[in-house]
């Protein structure tokens, strides 16, 4: 029997950003200094595949002879490198080539029961058994919620979802078992099962149908980002115990999927309760997820005060000092002093972790202005301390350049974030001067922005491949654009060249429409919500 314990991270390399070799390489010098002793690489279509030539193109995928330098490099710093795959959903990037049209049943799911698709994932482990010495896999699985209601349902008429996701899960564990691997998912399909449709319920009995579909060779991960409470863990520890015994393994998250900026606060919020309940119910295998969702624009190492602290607190540590200090001796940065990279995420004071605004303040049109009903009086000021608080960490150190692009960031968003508001009451009001400020203040915005995109495009190639980016161009270089034509438009206004500015006498409504309605929270919002109301 092996008696390992596996304490890890899991980096996600599939959200557009795919992480340099070397830099995987870095990170896990650092984690394994922390105490971590394996890294999920997770890739949805971010990794070579002989045949498959569509499969990952133009992604940046990894090499074979690539993920076993860095497998090899790993393993002399007592770290495994685990596979982290899909196998059933969230392979959405395939579907745009042809070559994958018959293997799929609807958006981002493959079609199961069709031999072609047990073809691909054969290949899929074919690969993996020739890149990495670990025998352990993450094949995903999760979140398939339309499964069996596209190309299946025209195929084989309305079957239940969990008898299709059963049968397709026998097929792929015997694959894999061919290959020797021992396979782990994500519990969520089983879960819905067990509780009638909901992930994070723990109150009603486990039925025996539920246990049944649980396969006697399959581990369970349950992943859980959000819950502060102790008894939530323990809760949900109990129901998957009873799915699958002790073949259950805690996924929690260090948040770097809100935008450009983490929340290490939340995350030490969440995982404290977490580490807590994961040792009292002798959970052994534990990995903390780094997602990248809307094109992973936050950098992993600035959650590493997390990382170091989750570490801690899984062996008890309580002592906050002592675990400070800890970070400083090992990383040479002062704790709270990384922290700070959490400020452009807390421009309305922190108060909801699931907002994101130095992402759709970002991005936020500053003529049509989608989300100018969020900005409050404080909220320039609020970026303008924090661009203060960021700047004495940005001259030397290894991750200076971390601090830079945030300053930078935040240095931009103080003029940007009340931008549209401004130019729509000058407007309004007919005031000439306060226009004329309006296109200087643009013109301060332009220039701040250009340099933050500089800094950002200096952290991107530092950490990883250049595919990916392209998106970002897209998206900094649009806004740029429309603040250079939002200035045009404002000055032939003001020149008489025409009479009006239409977006500008609009009325802006809610963009959540909580019409008036208190303390609902603004969710995490992507690049698409944010910039325009009209279709991409």
């Amino acid at each position: 029997m092996n008696d390992k314990k596996y304490f890890g991270v899991m980096l996600d390399c599939s959200r557009n950003a795919v992480m340099k070799p070397e830099q995987v390489m870095r990170f896990a010098d650092i984690i394994s200094s922390f105490g971590y002793n394996s890294i999920q690489l997770y890739t949805e279509d971010t990794y070579e595949i002989d045949g498959e030539p569509y499969f990952g193109y133009l992604r940046g995928r990894y090499t074979k002879e690539e993920i076993k330098a860095i497998d090899e490099h790993c393993m002399e710093k007592g770290v495994e490198l685990i596979p982290c795959i899909q196998t059933l959903a969230h392979l959405n990037q395939i579907f745009r080539w042809s070559d994958y049209a018959s293997i799929r049943d609807t958006d981002d799911i493959l079609l199961a029961g069709e031999e072609k698709t047990y073809e691909l994932i054969d290949k899929m482990f074919f690969t993996l058994a020739e890149s990495f010495t670990s025998r352990k896999v993450n094949i995903g699985m999760d979140e398939a919620h339309m499964l069996g209601r596209g190309a299946y349902l025209d195929k084989n008429g309305l079957v239940n979802r969990f008898d299709i996701l059963k049968k397709h899960l026998e097929r792929v564990l015997s694959i894999a078992e061919k290959y020797g691997f021992e396979c782990m998912m994500w519990s969520d399909m089983f879960m819905r099962l067990a509780s009638g449709g909901d992930y994070y319920t723990f109150d009603k009995p486990v039925t025996s149908e539920a246990k049944a579909c649980v396969p006697k060779n399959v581990n369970l991960v349950y992943w859980d980002y959000y819950h502060t409470e102790k008894r939530v863990y323990d809760g949900m520890f109990s129901v998957h115990k009873q799915l699958a015994g002790d073949k259950v393994w805690f996924a929690g998250g260090a948040w770097t999927w809100v935008g450009f900026a983490p929340r290490n606060g939340f995350t030490i919020k969440t995982m404290a309760p977490a580490m807590k309940s994961a040792a009292k119910n002798g959970i052994r295998n534990v990995f903390v997820t780094m997602w990248g969702d809307n094109g992973k624009e936050c950098s992993f190492y600035s959650v590493l005060p997390s990382l170091y602290a989750i570490r801690k607190m899984y062996d008890g540590e309580t002592d906050e000092s002592s675990i400070k200090n800890g970070f400083k001796e090992i990383v040479g940065i002062d704790f709270d002093a990384m922290c700070l990279l959490d400020l452009p995420s807390d421009a309305d004071g922190g108060k909801n972790t699931n907002n994101n605004p130095c992402r759709y303040l970002l991005y936020s049109d500053p003529l049509l202005g989608v989300m100018d009903s969020t900005v409050s009086k404080n909220t320039a000021n609020e970026f303008k301390k924090a661009a203060k608080k960021l700047s004495p960490y940005c001259g030397d150190g290894e991750f200076a350049y971390l601090f830079e692009t945030e300053k930078l960031l935040c240095e931009t968003l103080a003029l940007k974030c009340d931008l549209g508001g401004f130019l729509r009451e000058a407007y309004k009001s007919e005031n000439v001067e306060a226009l004329k400020n309006g296109i200087k203040k643009i013109k301060k915005t332009e220039k701040k922005l250009k340099e933050f995109y500089y800094s950002f495009k200096n952290l991107w190639q530092k950490e990883n491949k250049p595919h990916g980016f392209d998106v970002q161009e897209l998206r900094i270089g649009g806004l740029m654009l429309r603040l250079s034509s939002a200035r045009e438009r404002i000055e032939d206004y003001l020149a008489g060249k025409i009479s009006s500015v239409p977006e500008l006498e609009e009325t802006i409504l809610d963009p959540f429409c909580r019409k008036g309605e208190e303390g609902k929270p603004v969710c995490m919002q992507t690049y698409s919500f944010t910039s325009t109301v009209n279709s991409l």
